[in-house]
């Protein structure tokens, strides 16, 4: 018998765009409201998850998205970017780099191993695509998700701001190696 889980690629339709746009509002907020204030959540979020933003990043050739449906609807999802120069310095080469901007999982979804499934199968592109390494940023205050990278093999290699509305936050940035690839 077969999963009623099913991880595909996103196609860059509006309608596509509206169920991101929609589920990483929702996700987003039901993650850090509690910690942040309410306007730099609002701005935030109306500049990051509005259907026209996300039809822009569904277009974008450096990105991907895998999609998470539990029977049909749409549970998570993980943004993933080539090529990403996250944790490099400047004039390094970012070939070879796939960052996980998001791995967004709705909130009643959390502990259900869905996450783990997104993680696993941004690994696999990750190998597909012949990738030296895997990066991304979490918040320094998200200890669930850094407990959760840690799990797959995240290490530290440092930090970034990140523009939260008007409040400046620090992103810490966690790099996984691929097994039998330089690291650059």
């Amino acid at each position: 018998m077969s999963s009623p889980l099913r991880i595909t690629l996103a196609k860059a339709t509006p309608a596509v765009a509206a169920q991101l746009a929609e589920l990483g509002r929702q996700t987003f907020h039901d993650t850090f409201a509690a910690d942040n204030r309410p306007e730099d959540m609002a701005a935030y979020e109306a500049e990051a998850f509005g259907p026209e933003q996300q039809l822009a990043e569904l277009q974008d050739r450096e990105n991907t998205f895998l999609l998470a449906f539990m029977n049909a609807e749409l549970v998570g999802y993980a943004k993933l970017r080539d090529n990403s120069s996250l944790g490099l310095r400047e004039g390094q080469d970012p070939a070879g780099r796939l960052e996980i901007e998001r791995l967004y999982v709705r909130h009643d979804w959390l502990g259900t191993g869905l996450g783990a499934a997104l993680m696993r199968g941004a690994l696999a592109l990750a190998e597909q695509l012949h990738c030296v390494a895997v990066v991304l940023g979490v918040w320094e205050k998200n200890t669930r998700a850094l407990a959760f990278y840690q799990r797959f093999g995240f290490k530290q290699i440092g930090s970034h701001p990140f523009q939260l509305g008007q409040d400046v936050q620090t992103d810490l940035i966690l790099r996984k190696g691929l097994a039998g690839r330089r690291l650059a």
